[in-house]
């Protein structure tokens, strides 16, 4: 009886250590990838079309810094979107195969309603396939589901894969596998990070970025 009972609790132990580090594996996302040459000329700094350059995007010992204030004009005076200060990758539009977005982010405390990081290019309505959005202290697909919490004044690496003929997006954070779901369809991608005005938001928001890279798997 003593041993049918010990080999229950093995049982029920194996299950919850299962569960409890189920989607906690580090994976190399980047393997069977290329990793693409990228430099300034790539960076497109989207940011309010009446507010010069220096006031809301920086770029210092790696880092690229961007920010911007809740009541600023759009990216351009034709546009009736809200106020960003994005990084446009700029060079590597895709409409096929399978890419990848590498940063690391950091959000700092306070900056909320905005979104961090865009795989632009989707099927109407929508304009996006992929966003991810600061809410408070987390950071969200869209709305839902929470992929990060207790974001604030952290580095975290962030890697999205886009496979557009599978139309499928996963978002891992710090290697472990966040997200994994359907995209939005579309002919045409490209990656954006930064700050992107949504609903509920901070009257300043700010990102910074570094370490940049975009990959594309080898077939």
């Amino acid at each position: 009886m003593k041993s049918l009972i010990y080999f229950h609790l093995c049982i029920l132990f194996v299950y919850v250590f299962l569960h409890i580090t189920k989607g906690c594996e580090t994976i190399d996302t980047t393997l069977g990838f290329v990793s693409q040459p990228l430099n300034q000329s790539n960076f497109i700094i989207q940011k309010p079309y009446d507010v010069p350059l220096e006031q809301r995007y920086k770029f210092s010992k790696g880092v690229h810094k961007l920010w911007v204030i809740k009541t600023d004009k759009p990216h351009s005076n034709t546009s009736h979107t809200h106020a960003r200060s994005e990084i446009r990758i700029q060079g590597y539009d895709y409409s096929s195969g399978v890419w990848q977005f590498e940063a690391y982010g950091y959000v700092p405390c306070g900056t909320t309603g905005v979104s961090i990081m865009q795989v632009f290019g989707s099927k109407p309505p929508h304009a996006t396939t992929a966003m991810l959005r600061v809410y408070n202290t987390s950071l969200f697909y869209y709305t839902d589901p929470m992929i990060l919490s207790r974001l604030y004044n952290k580095w975290f690496r962030l890697n999205v894969i886009h496979d557009v003929e599978q139309n499928n997006v996963k978002v891992y954070i710090n290697q472990v596998l966040k997200y994994e779901g359907r995209g939005r369809g579309g002919t045409s991608h490209y990656f954006k990070c930064g700050v992107y005005t949504q609903d509920h938001a901070s009257f300043y928001m700010e990102s910074r970025w570094k370490d940049i890279k975009i990959f594309r798997r080898h077939d």
